[in-house]
Formats: C-alpha cells, structure tokens, sequence
C-alpha cells in the first residue's frame, strides 16, 4: 500500500485526482493538505470538506497556505474562468461544511504524519508548494523520510500554461517550488509535457457518469465549466493534469522520464520556469551543480492513463 499526503486546492482536476486515490486499491490515503491556489484557502479548504463528505473519505483534512512563502509577493486574482467562482465548476457547495479539519496547519500535519511513518509517506502535490517549503523550512530533516515527493507542475520541453515560459502552480510561487525541487529528496515532476497531451473527452467522462456511482455523477457535474474552458485547446474535454501525478504512484511505467538537477526562475520575465540539468551533460560551475538529481516526466501512454483512471473511479 502506499501511503499518500494529497497537498491540494481543488479545483476540478484536482478532484478527480482525490476521487481516483481515494478508491485506488493500492494506495491507502492518509491526508488532505490544502494550499490556496485555484482558489482561496478558505475556499480549496470548504472544497475539501465538501469533497470528503461527498465522497465518504476517512482522511482529515489540515488547512494550509495562504500566501506565498516570499510573502512580498503579489497575490494574483483567482483563476475563476478555469474553476469557477467556487472552484468546483459553479456546482452548488454549501458555505460551510460541517466537519471537523485537523487542528494542526497543513505543514506540521505533513512533518507530524512523516516522522510518525519514516521512509512511508509519499507527498502527491498538485498546488503550489507552499507547504511542502514551509514543512522542509521547519524541520528539513524530514527530507531524509519522505519515501518521495511527486508534484504535478512544471514545464521542459513545451510551452507555459499561465507564460510562454511558466505553469501555473509554479508559477503561483516560485520560490517554494525551487526549494522543493533541490530539497535532499526524491522528486518526481508531472508536468506540462505530458498532462498537456493527456485529455478525457466529455463524452467518455459522461459514460464513466453513466456507469458509475453518486460520486462519479458528480465528478461529471463539477467537470462542466472546466471542459467549456478547454474548448480553446481540446476538442469537447479537459486535461487531467492533476489526475497525471495521482496515477504515477501506482502505475509509473506509463511514464518515460529523464533525471538531472531542477531549478526554478524566481522573478523576471521568466519567474516560473522549471529548467533541468540533465544527468551527463557538461556545463561551467553552476547554479544546479552539486543539487539532487530529481525525476522528470517527458513522455506517457496517455490512452492507458485515461483507462486506468475510469476503471479506478468505477471502483464503488
């Protein structure tokens, strides 16, 4: 079984992912850690709950970020066009969801659960990494005790989704997702190289409805506003980007990966970009030298990541 902190904001992509690791039969899910992001915190919180309740999930859920680790920095409006105004799609969701959320904040729930689970817990990070940098800021040796760290952001070889350059829970705060990527632990990168060619067709989202259970049906209702979004870049349906990152901790042979240092652009016309040092390749001295070699998604077996996430969802 493999046990995974979800650090998220849903966020619509985002909840498919929790959908899907909530009813995959070899991951046992031991948290949800919100961040703010496709939304308020108090928002991506209210979701989670929602969710949770919904969706009949065990795992607490512990409230995290709210601004961006280098707190000077602006807060960008909220991507309301991608998510809705609620971030669920503009489903109705209550104001208020009553359900208790774990005392602590997102990053001591994430240090807490890591040392009482030593060399166990994977993170699957979908957000910004605002938590993940606080929780290595507060106690860096849990970096030795993360079994490992797989984050749905970046970009290598293809261009930015919020900057010809830039994605955007990078881009959201770079200077948490550079300490994430040179942090002493595993890092697996799930980024726009291949969650942009990865895409479910809203017809095949409303078979699996159709199929499924309650919890799929609404999955399918909150998906709507999302799949209108993407008429611009995909014929009638959505990119699972977050669903991408989910699917690798049980199934990473439908990734080609590459590994080398991973740094990220803080400020300028390129803040946010994810740039790799690959392993073998020679360069002067710096600023990637002497870092840990991270994992890197390049390539995937799109068609098999869509099935295997409809016949985990139709797992009721």
């Amino acid at each position: 079984m493999h046990k995974v902190i979800y650090d998220t904001d849903p966020g619509v992509d985002d909840a498919m992912a929790l959908l899907f690791l909530h009813r995959h039969p070899e991951i046992d899910l031991i948290g949800i850690t919100t961040v703010f992001g496709n939304a308020s915190v108090e928002t991506t919180t209210r979701n989670a709950l929602f969710l949770k309740r919904e969706w009949e999930i065990p795992a607490p859920v512990a409230k995290g970020a709210s601004v961006t680790i280098d707190a000077a920095r602006a807060e960008r409006e909220w991507p309301a066009m991608v998510h809705g105004d609620n971030g669920l799609g503009n489903i109705e969701v209550p104001h208020t969801i009553d359900l208790p959320l774990d005392p602590r904040p997102a990053h001591r729930f994430i240090i807490d659960t890591v040392r009482a689970n030593p060399g166990e817990v994977r993170l699957v990070a979908v957000g910004r990494m605002t938590n993940l940098a606080m929780a290595l800021k507060e106690d860096p040796q849990i970096a030795g005790l993360v079994k490992d760290v797989v984050v749905m952001g970046g970009n290598f070889y293809v261009p930015g989704n919020v900057s010809p350059v830039a994605e955007a829970n990078i881009h959201g705060d770079p200077e948490a997702a550079d300490i994430v990527m040179t942090a002493p632990w595993k890092v697996v990168v799930i980024g726009l190289d291949v969650t942009s060619i990865t895409t479910m067709s809203r017809s095949y989202l409303g078979a699996m409805a159709a199929r499924g259970d309650a919890a799929v049906k609404l999955l399918d209702g909150l998906s709507q506003h999302y799949i209108d979004f993407y008429s611009h870049a995909v014929e009638d349906g959505m990119m699972v980007h977050d669903s991408c990152a989910a699917v690798y901790v049980v199934a990473p042979a439908l990734f080609t990966t590459i590994t080398g240092a991973v740094r990220v652009v803080c400020g300028g016309i390129a803040d946010g970009q994810t740039v790799i040092k690959p392993d073998g390749r020679r360069f002067p001295p710096g600023d990637w030298d002497g870092l840990p070699s991270q994992i890197v998604a390049t390539g995937i077996e799109s068609q098999r990541v869509i099935d295997l996430i409809r016949d985990t969802m139709l797992r009721a």
